[in-house]
């Protein structure tokens, strides 16, 4: 496919989306949106029919969603199933870069980095963040670490999904040592607010009234400006996050502690506490979920959804 004008705002591109799970889907629906051609592949065939509903092409598998694209990006949760994108990317004739959207850790990078030296393509360490509803409005933040012509070449389509864009640097991992640091956080700043709006509802205080003033004062944090408000003060619990990559994320977490010989006192709790909200609510439950445990230890009524 030749590039295209469009619509003023630069040049259409024939891209290849390997994971269009919630985030996954969001970036391909942007993509879409800014008029870029997405070839787009994942296991679950019903994420597939939505993709393919929003005008997306669905390929029957991600050697055909790769084939003819000249960008290739993968969201994906797991280093195994990266790895394995990576491979069939590397085979893949028309690719010139490949960017991996996904937390993997520093060492799994580099064995992506080395498999796509080796089939002589570019490579872009580019974690994003952010949830799904973020993804679909196209305002995600993205870091990126690699080479410099690869970063010029991915920019338009990246700038369909994130408004907020990082370059730290030309090696990659380092993006990913970003994104884990702050992955910390938001675990740590999630988990320790909903046990203080648990604990202060069970001392009288509406949470709504709470998280109002939280979030013009100095506790303010992602939890309490996007997590409760969209998905726990509604009492949908859809954020849209399985706990299954928290867990991943504080593993990455802690080993690049062991990697630095730093200790981690506060995320290897954080870490045992999310362990152990994960087997309260089992492994894919959605996150927010994780304010009802909370509930249900402080004795409060798990009240329905607001409508």
């Amino acid at each position: 496919m030749g590039l295209t004008v469009l619509n003023g705002e630069g040049a259409a591109m024939r891209v290849g989306m390997i994971g269009i799970g919630g985030i996954g889907g969001g970036i391909a629906a942007s993509l879409l949106a800014k008029g870029h051609q997405v070839d787009g592949y994942d296991r679950d065939a019903k994420r597939l029919a939505a993709f393919a509903d929003g005008g997306g092409h669905a390929c029957a598998s991600a050697a055909v969603a790769v084939a003819h694209a000249e960008i290739v990006f993968a969201c994906l949760p797991s280093a195994a199933a990266s790895m394995e994108t990576a491979r069939i990317v590397a085979e893949a004739p028309n690719v010139r870069h490949y960017v991996e959207l996904s937390t993997l850790g520093r060492d799994t990078i580099g064995e992506i980095a080395a498999i796509m030296e080796g089939a002589g393509k570019g490579f872009l360490d580019c974690p994003i963040s952010g949830g799904p509803h973020i993804a679909r409005a196209g305002q995600l933040s993205a870091v990126i670490a690699g080479n410099p012509e690869s970063v010029a070449a991915a920019r338009p389509a990246i700038e369909a999904f994130a408004t907020r864009i990082f370059v730290v640097g030309d090696t990659p991992g380092l993006a990913q040592v970003c994104k884990i640091v702050n992955n910390i956080l938001s675990v740590t700043a999630f988990v320790a607010s909903c046990e203080a709006i648990s604990i202060g509802v069970k001392a009288g205080a509406d949470a709504a009234a709470m998280i109002d003033f939280i979030n013009v004062s100095t506790g303010r944090n992602s939890a309490t400006l996007e997590k409760f408000p969209r998905a726990i003060l509604p009492r949908t619990f859809d954020y849209g996050g399985p706990l299954t990559i928290g867990q991943k994320d504080l593993a990455l977490f802690l080993d690049l502690a062991r990697e630095t010989k730093v200790p981690s006192t506060v995320g290897s709790t954080v870490a045992n506490m999310f362990n152990i909200l994960a087997r309260e609510l089992g492994p894919d439950a959605d996150y927010s979920n994780i304010y009802r445990v909370f509930e249900k230890w402080a004795g409060l009524p798990d009240t329905p959804r607001q409508d």
